[in-house]
């Protein structure tokens, strides 16, 4: 059976999440998996950044549909990307590419053919209406070449990685999570092997942090304490031990964040 999942920032108070699921069961059996539907309301990067996170621990062959979309019933276009490993299917607003990157190998289809699309088209739901039922054809069987055309034409969005700028690493807030957690894009790899022995500077605009602890998780570091600590998706993470980084240290998404070594 097929896997096919949801992201969106439909929220679940509506039937719009409910509308979606109906249509790929009235198309094919499909096990349906929703990522989430939180995201915030036409934050294509939030988006973008829980696919990223989230694509990889599917299995080969998973079907993703992601929708968060406030060009809807413009000229932008929708797209199916296949990869060495799963699929993609919705807009075309940069949304989809970074999961693209990361799973490698990907081709670009525009979605054109109506045959495969819910009529009559609601200019303000495509998630429902072309999204859905393309990702159940192709769990059905339908060859990508018949749902569209290949296209080389596409809004493209990457996360920029963290780097070394002499005696500090320099990067951004990529996310905050519902506990306050400041994700930011400093990959694991390139923090000092030592870093746990290191003493720590946190700086982001004008303000300053001092002696920040780096540990593994967060119970070492007393109540209310700030600290560092690699998150689960493997990046460099600015923590409050039952706490909320981002409303102590006033700052969020890509807000500019300099960590010094010394």
């Amino acid at each position: 059976m097929k896997r096919i999942t949801f992201l969106s920032d439909f929220g679940t108070k509506e039937g719009y999440v409910a509308q979606m699921k109906g249509v790929v069961c009235s198309i094919t059996d499909a096990r349906i998996i929703d990522i989430t539907h939180e995201i915030s309301p036409y934050n294509v990067r939030e988006g973008a950044f829980i696919l990223w996170t989230t694509a990889p621990f599917f299995p080969l062959g998973t079907i993703h549909v992601a929708i968060v979309d406030p060009g809807v019933g413009t000229e932008r276009k929708g797209l199916v990307i296949t990869t060495k490993k799963q699929i993609l299917v919705g807009p075309d607003n940069g949304l989809l590419l970074p999961t693209a990157h990361l799973l490698g190998d990907f081709v670009v289809y525009e979605i054109t053919n109506p045959k495969y699309m819910i009529h009559p088209l609601s200019r303000t739901f495509h998630g429902r209406d072309i999204f859905a039922p393309v990702a159940a054809y192709i769990a059905r069987g339908v060859p990508f070449d018949e749902i569209g055309t290949q296209t080389t034409h596409f809004v493209d969005l990457q996360f920029q990685l963290g780097e070394h700028q002499g005696d500090r690493i320099v990067g951004k807030v990529l996310y905050v999570d519902r506990f306050g957690n400041l994700m930011t894009n400093i990959p694991q790899e390139i923090l000092p092997s030592d870093i746990e022995q290191k003493n720590i500077s946190v700086v982001s605009g004008d303000h300053r942090w001092e002696q920040v602890p780096f540990v593994s998780s967060y119970g070492f570091v007393k109540q209310g304490g700030m600290l560092l600590t690699i998150g689960s998706s493997h990046f460099l993470e600015i923590s409050v031990n039952q706490g909320n980084a981002a409303q102590l240290l006033g700052i969020g998404v890509d807000a500019d964040i300099q960590f010094l070594f010394r």
